[in-house]
């Protein structure tokens, strides 16, 4: 059987994902769009433009021909969560033979409100069985070899324990769950939440004001979660709480930058600076599904607002601090 592993997507997290599969052992096929850059990549040996000064690993080649997935042990899909649907449509003929494929993004699609592993069940072949990747990890740490670890999600759970080995290496460790439903939700909603979370920050409102925010907001992510067939101790590790964790505080994370320039007045065109931040994308989806089924999300409903342009900082504040006051556990 190959132990070649593909990477669909030249991002930096992609670029990271593909180091750390090398790292663990495997040779990679770097996918790439676009023919120029992926030959550039190849050539210089460096993804300059997301992750400038972190050599490719030795045994990954970057490329932009589709034949080249073809025959791979497993296929890490890496391309941000509203562009999915379309690059599975494109690439649904090389991956039928490319192994199981596992979703790298973090997010709900928009317009359908669909989770990315439903998307994936839709367009891929019948039968072809999809796994996702979350947790606490930046892409620069990954792609230099900082311990890290994350989440795999399978709903067969011994093709998740296999690819969590596959994948694992010296410093990129994963641990494996069936509940792939958890994992997505963690990943898609601590996104929206560290957009809040960085809106205190850009206000100004204090630690205290982001230590009581995280809390409410997980307690949101865990309501959601229950409703929609997640476990709560899914929640509670990597790919829930960790990952929150990490990007409620960072300016690394997109989500927590993105919110730190609204909180500081700037407009959500502005805000994004040319940049994805997949919660701004998932907010409107993720109040959207916690409506249809009467969970409660006001945090998450407030970042919608606000990234909407419906409403300001000042104003989603004060609504937040009328709410009724009831036990913390309701």
């Amino acid at each position: 059987m190959s132990t070649s592993v593909n990477v669909v997507g030249g991002g930096a997290w992609g670029t990271a994902l593909a180091n750390a599969a090398a790292a663990a052992g495997h040779p990679v096929t770097l996918w790439l769009r676009d023919a120029e850059a992926a030959a550039r990549m190849q050539a210089q040996r460096e993804n300059a433009r997301y992750l400038p000064g972190v050599p490719l690993h030795g045994s990954v080649r970057a490329t932009a021909g589709a034949e080249d997935l073809a025959g791979a042990r497993a296929t890490l899909l890496v391309v941000p969560a509203q562009t999915l649907r379309g690059v599975l449509g494109q690439l649904a003929g090389p991956l039928a033979g490319a192994g199981p494929v596992i979703l790298c993004a973090k997010g709900i699609e928009r317009g359908s409100d669909s989770f990315l592993s439903a998307v994936a069940a839709e367009v891929l072949p019948a039968g072809t069985p999809v796994a996702v990747l979350s947790g606490p990890s930046f892409a620069a740490d990954v792609s230099r070899g900082l311990p890290t670890a994350v989440t795999l999600a399978c709903t067969d759970a011994a093709l998740a324990a296999s690819l969590s080995a596959l994948l694992s290496g010296p410093t990129f460790r994963l641990y494996h769950t069936d509940d792939v439903r958890g994992v997505e939700i963690g990943g898609a909603g601590k996104n929206v939440l560290a957009i809040a979370c960085g809106i205190v920050a850009g206000r100004g409102l204090g630690e205290s004001a982001r230590a009581a925010l995280i809390a409410r907001a997980f307690a949101e992510l865990m309501r959601f979660a229950r409703a929609f067939g997640g476990r709560p101790e899914t929640l509670m590790g990597l790919s829930g709480l960790g990952d929150l964790v990490l990007t409620a505080g960072s300016p690394q994370s997109r989500n927590f930058a993105f919110g730190q320039r609204l909180g500081a007045g700037a407009s959500p065109e502005e805000a994004s600076g040319g940049k994805l931040a997949e919660g701004a994308f998932t907010a409107a989806a993720l109040t959207g599904l916690a409506k249809a089924r009467s969970v409660e999300m006001p945090v998450a409903e407030a970042v919608a607002a606000l990234v909407a342009g419906q409403t300001d900082v000042d104003t989603v504040a004060a609504r937040l601090l009328a709410r009724p006051l009831r036990g913390e556990m309701d």
